[in-house]
């Protein structure tokens, strides 16, 4: 029984909203203060929202969506690139990901892989939407997403397995221990499914199969807690494999990262070092499939193996009316993609350097605080760039006002510039003459909270120059071909809000953004949906919570020259957990509970997104003897 009596007689207990969060983790104990909207995503809110992977929890936040809308589950990894606020017009990510710290943007593209993540050993995540600080450098164009490990326990287990539809089984694995001024965390997991058709069964052919995944993952750290002094070792790896939906299409990932940080406070002052080298071979076929879907010819075989290196060096200092953040950091990445042909083989790849300086600093003039910042970059084939921010918090009880400008850029990442791919009948190719494209940004919002009541609301306006897109070279029924390019000029202009509630037993939460995105000659950018939002509720009491949510998204273009027009639509998703015993509980997730089919690409074959998906399972959490 899903609500069992005894809980009746237990007293309802008021929750308090937590503060406002004012500052983004840039790794351990520094922090960058900023005048823009943070979003703070809790491990309960993780362990309370479905979807496999990271990427389908985080599409309550609004703005938050992947390059071609669709689930990481069954998506192509170079279109798993995270967009926000509507800057995205392809498959790179214009947001910088850090793990505990440690950027995990793919060195060759910039997408993310959301399967190297084991959500239940999360403690939070933070997303800071727009560059209103000068910190994070170029992938941080349209925001920052960090995500911060659980921090180890004595003794600690915990473990848990999910199975499902579409024969899918989600196993994990963590554990930690203290000794001393020592620690050590692990955790491992493992995931297939049979996946599901990934295009209408209206226009299947014999090709067509089900679009599977399978995936092993697992990450180690090792920490030395010696006070004022800290050091933390990490690493991790990940190794998937992909059905992409027809006989001949699949692809492969290895990748393994480790990193080093080290942190000394002295007094009011934090000096940091990171370092971090990360490897990858990635391995993709693709093919031409004809108008009827009973025949598939292989195009070309590809090979990308990438590596990257890079470090930090962050000093803070903080005082009772002003804080300052600075440093200096460098990153390096080479690849090179391979194109196996029947009969010729095409090379193409190279290295980028990039570095910079940055500080940024805030003053507290009573319930005023500002904000100042500059970046200097040397982004890559002897380019430079200046990213300063500006900003201005004031509040006064449970009002806040804020307002900031800024001016960042995103370098043309070695896909952009040397790799070719197949969708269907789409082939974009990539362009060694692209330029670093550019934003200039304010935005103005206020926040209200209360004891169990909070709204965020803010409007922004994002002004794009050189906007690298997929641009339309020529098309024809047989065949697309888009080339990456300089598009014109670009203005995005919207609004975002989220408003939560806390009643006894009950906790609500809404999210929504407008984003108007054209260029400058009048088209809409393709991959932006004009409007986002969400909604959940939830009830929890004593060991039991049952949580219900939609989530709607607006139509949007697939294409440079909105040809390719993909419908609004809307899913339900549904959440219960009930406590067992000591540590142990049991849950239900389903996805898309109504099974509303919808297109998420147009290539110009349509792709649909996933059908109705379902899991139960089992978690434990406890300590060893």
């Amino acid at each position: 029984m899903l609500f069992p009596w005894w809980l009746a007689a237990q007293p309802d207990q008021p929750q308090k909203l937590e503060p406002v969060k004012t500052s983004i983790t840039v790794v351990e104990r520094i922090s960058a203060e900023t005048p823009a909207n943070v979003s703070v995503i809790d491990s309960r809110d993780i362990r309370e929202t479905p979807g496999v992977d990271l990427d389908d929890r985080l599409r309550d936040v609004p703005g938050f969506t992947l390059f071609r809308r669709t689930s990481s589950l069954v998506a192509h990894p170079t279109t798993q690139g995270v967009s926000l606020r509507g800057l995205g017009s392809s498959g790179a990510s214009r947001t910088l990901v850090l793990w505990d710290g440690i950027p995990v943007n793919d060195p060759f593209g910039g997408w993310v892989y959301w399967s190297r993540f084991t959500p239940d050993e999360l403690e939070r995540i933070e997303v800071s939407r727009g560059a209103s600080t000068s910190i994070f450098g170029d992938r941080a164009m349209a925001g920052v997403i960090a995500i911060v490990s659980r921090a180890a326990e004595r003794r600690h287990l915990l473990a848990g397995y999910q199975g499902g539809n579409k024969n899918s089984h989600d196993a994990w694995l963590g554990a930690s221990n203290l000794w001393s001024r020592w620690a050590i965390s692990g955790s491992g997991r493992a995931f297939t499914t049979d996946g599901y058709f990934i295009v209408p069964e209206r226009i299947r052919g014999s090709v067509d199969r089900r679009a599977g995944l399978r995936f092993a993952t697992g990450a180690v750290r090792l920490d030395w807690l010696g006070g004022a002094n800290r050091i933390f070792l990490k690493s991790d790896v990940l190794a998937e494999d992909r059905k992409n939906g027809t006989s001949l299409q699949t692809n492969s990932t290895g990748l393994g990262e480790v990193g080093m940080h080290y942190d000394r406070e002295v007094g009011r002052n934090s000096f940091s070092l990171l370092g971090f080298h990360a490897r990858e071979q990635f391995h993709s076929s693709f093919s031409a499939i004809p108008a009827n879907r009973n025949s598939e010819t292989i195009t070309f075989r590809q090979t990308v193996p990438s590596e990257a290196t890079g470090g930090a060096a962050l000093w803070q200092h903080v005082a009772s009316r002003w804080n300052l953040l600075g440093g200096a950091d460098v990153y390096r990445t080479e690849g090179f993609n391979t194109d196996a042909f029947p009969t010729i083989r095409r090379v193409a790849g190279g290295t980028l350097l990039q570095h910079g300086v940055f500080a940024q600093s805030d003053v507290t003039l009573g319930w005023a605080k500002l904000f100042v910042g500059g970046r200097h970059s040397f982004a890559g084939q002897d380019r430079t760039f200046f990213s300063p921010s500006a900003g201005i918090i004031a509040g006064r009880h449970r009002w806040r006002g804020r307002a900031s400008v800024y001016r960042s850029f995103r370098a043309p990442t070695l896909n952009e510039l040397y790799r070719v791919f197949r969708v269907g009948n789409t082939i974009a190719q990539g362009n060694l003459a692209l330029r670093p494209e550019t934003v200039f940004g304010a935005e103005v919002g206020a926040d209200f909270v209360g004891e169990s009541t909070g709204v965020r609301v803010t409007f922004y306006r994002n002004s794009l120059h050189d906007l690298i897109t997929n641009v339309t070279l020529s098309s024809s029924p047989a065949q697309i071909v888009r080339q990456r390019q300089n598009a014109a000029a670009a203005l995005s202009r919207g609004a975002e809000m989220e408003a939560r509630g806390r009643w006894k037993s009950w906790r609500g939460e809404l999210g929504y953004v407008y984003v108007n995105s054209r260029y400058s000659t009048g088209e809409l950018l393709p991959q932006v949906p004009r409007h986002q939002g969400s909604a959940q509720l939830s009830f929890e009491k004593g060991g039991t919570l049952a949580s219900a949510g939609v989530r709607s998204y607006g139509a949007q273009f697939d294409d440079d020259l909105n040809r390719f027009r993909l419908h609004g639509f809307a899913t339900v998703q549904l959440v219960a957990r009930q406590r067992l015993a000591k540590g142990l509980s049991a849950s239900v997730a389903f996805e898309n509970l109504l099974d509303r089919e919808y297109i998420v690409a147009l290539t110009p074959t349509p792709s649909i997104g996933a059908p109705r998906l379902w899991r139960i399972g089992l978690r434990w959490e406890g300590k060893l003897p």
